[in-house]
């Protein structure tokens, strides 16, 4: 599965809030939606509300996902989404930091703009910065949403007020009853000769990081996630043919829609760095293809899955 944050543009290494932002780089989405096309792959465009009220992205993708070119889901950002009720800072970016009502106002009105604008009724859906909570279940049940994709197995927000998903499986599981709904965690191996114990030794490590780099230069013990964003084409080849041969039912990759256009995000700085990163996925692709692995979408594995 290939996701993208669908989302605004900002600046990353400042506050957060609720004007200083644009879509510029909605236009880009154009091209990537063709290169996925041309590799069979149906792209998963998990949107917020800044690119869910836009026309030009609604022009853009909705004859692709009417026609099953494309999906849609829905991407949280709370700090820019009605209704607007609290306090604009790091906490409350967690979307399910938020009080019920709140995180689950916000998530129907972005769910409803988006079902209205691009043609479909969004059913996956990933909170922005990964920030689910306890209440995040209940409000995707009542909306009909069949997926989730907001855990990133191996990685822990807990210190800047979001969730800890380090100990959660890379495989996708029931969340609740079976058949209610079901988690599809973005795929993060470990890598190197100690890739085995990487599960309890890497969490101890986050506090060297000259001896984390340095195991990650010898072959010892690297944790490598599956996007263009920080993570060079080897890694990712590398971290492909891990996950095939751990036999992994569904491999789901991601990245963040600015990311097409130079200068908007910290991974794609210039020109060279756009065509970088489609080469990267060019070779992932083939890759996958040459692995025997083929191209899902959230159509499919409904059609495939007992769901209530």
């Amino acid at each position: 599965m290939v996701t993208i944050d669908t989302e605004e543009e900002f600046d990353w290494t400042k506050p957060l809030t609720r004007t200083r932002h644009r879509v510029d780089t909605v236009s880009r989405l154009r091209k990537f939606q063709q290169f996925c096309e041309g590799f069979g792959i149906v792209p998963i465009y998990l949107i917020d509300y800044p690119v869910a009220t836009s026309a030009l992205a609604a022009e853009l993708l909705r004859d692709a996902v009417i026609s099953g070119r494309a999906e849609v889901g829905v991407q949280l950002h709370p700090w820019v989404n009605p209704p607007y009720e609290e306090e604009v800072n790091q906490y409350n970016s967690f979307s399910g930091n938020l009080p019920f009502a709140l995180e689950r106002a916000k998530f129907l009105k972005l769910h409803t703009t988006i079902a209205e604008n691009f043609g479909a009724a969004p059913m996956i859906y990933r909170a922005g910065r990964y920030g689910i909570g306890p209440n995040t279940a209940d409000v995707l049940h009542e909306a009909g949403v069949a997926i989730d994709t907001s855990v990133r197995s191996r990685f822990d927000y807990s210190g800047w007020g979001g969730p800890n998903f380090r100990d959660l499986p890379l495989r996708p599981y029931w969340v609740g009853e079976p058949g209610r709904l079901m988690e599809m965690p973005l795929t993060t191996v470990f890598s190197g000769l100690l890739r085995r114990h990487g599960q309890w030794l890497y969490p101890k490590l986050s506090r060297f990081d000259r001896l984390r780099g340095a195991m990650a230069r010898f072959g010892l013990l690297e944790r490598i996630p599956l996007t263009p964003e920080g993570v060079t084409v080897g890694e990712a080849l590398r971290a492909v043919n891990i996950a095939v041969d751990e036999d992994l039912p569904v491999i789901v990759l991601s990245f963040h829609s600015p990311s097409l256009c130079p200068g908007h995000t910290p991974y794609v700085r210039t020109e060279a760095d756009l065509d970088e990163m489609y080469e990267w996925w060019r070779q992932v692709f083939e890759l996958l293809i040459a692995r025997g692995v083929k191209p899902t979408s959230v159509r499919e594995v409904m059609e495939s899955t007992l769901f209530d």
